[in-house]
């Protein structure tokens, strides 16, 4: 299994969608650079505040927290993709390039090579999530307060991080029924509703609608959540990493930047799901993979 996860981390750093994806990783936190920046000189400019009074802090911290959640934001998406286009292929693709038929005849068990192949997915995705992630924690600290509690950054990290393991497992499953083609369109579908569920809980939670109305839509983004439960954990991160529930106490989260935080927060239930979720969707990857006939 060793070997395979060796030959995995070669062939993902060998391919152009890791060197795109460095490449676009670095003009992204250029651009992030600069916004954090901007954001950071706009918090410090409020002459009619007190700089050290109330209304001050709390515009500080919105500011500040606005910024990490933009990065993250983004970095999310960044996260997502890097894991789907780089397992989407990852039993279809070889299949239909005759890999199988070279390596599987050898005595390898099945499963070392499904597993080796996941946990070197996983592995480096993971790697670059934690990259990413200490990047947009320490620009955004260079001009504005962000979160200094270890116990929660490293909370925040793994919830941020939860996404790999979670879409390396859905797409190798759709890799053992799809083709490479299809299960790339499948999952990017399959996260974009996900997404799609989340966004549409974010703006509902702000807009004055009737009853009926919010439990018809709260019924649909539910189910897109679970779905796909990528959204849920990364509003779970926030909420790990802000304390969003004790913060809905001191101030509203409806007005100014921080009216993005809205939505509802995942439970530790949510999240127990998801890992769920994760395992299942290995367990029948493993499972197709050693039946399938090359």
């Amino acid at each position: 299994m060793k070997t395979i996860i060796l030959m995995t981390w070669k062939e993902l750093l060998r391919k152009r969608v890791m060197l795109l994806t460095l490449l676009l990783t670095i003009l992204f936190l250029a651009a992030f650079w600069f916004l954090a920046k901007t954001l950071g000189h706009e918090a410090n400019s409020y002459s009619g505040f007190d700089p050290n009074g109330g209304q001050a802090i709390v515009q500080r911290f919105s500011i500040g927290s606005f910024t990490l959640m933009l990065g993250f934001f983004f970095g999310s998406f960044v996260i997502a993709f890097l894991s789907i286009f780089s397992s989407f292929s990852s039993v279809a693709g070889e299949a239909e390039q005759g890999v199988f038929q070279a390596l599987l005849p050898r005595p390898v068990p099945r499963w070392h090579w499904y597993a080796g192949r996941w946990v070197g997915y996983v592995s480096l995705g993971a790697a670059y999530a934690l990259l990413l992630f200490a990047a947009i924690v320490v620009i955004t600290g260079l001009y504005a307060a962000v979160p200094r509690d270890a116990a929660s950054l490293v909370k925040a990290y793994l919830l941020f991080a939860s996404a790999v393991p979670l879409l390396v497992s859905v797409s190798m499953l759709g890799s053992c029924y799809f083709s490479a083609l299809g299960n790339g369109v499948f999952m990017t579908m399959l996260y974009g509703g996900g997404w799609l569920g989340g966004m549409i809980e974010k703006v509902v939670s702000s807009l004055p609608l009737e009853e009926p109305v919010l439990r018809s839509l709260s019924t649909i983004t539910g189910l897109l959540s679970l779905a796909m439960p990528v959204d849920g954990l990364q509003r779970k991160m926030l909420d790990a990493l802000f304390h969003l529930k004790e913060l809905q106490g001191l101030i509203s989260l409806g007005d100014g930047p921080l009216g993005l935080f809205g939505g509802q927060i995942p439970s530790g239930l949510f999240v127990w799901y998801a890992v769920a979720y994760m395992a299942a969707a290995l367990a029948l990857g493993l499972r197709a993979f050693r039946r399938k006939d090359f």
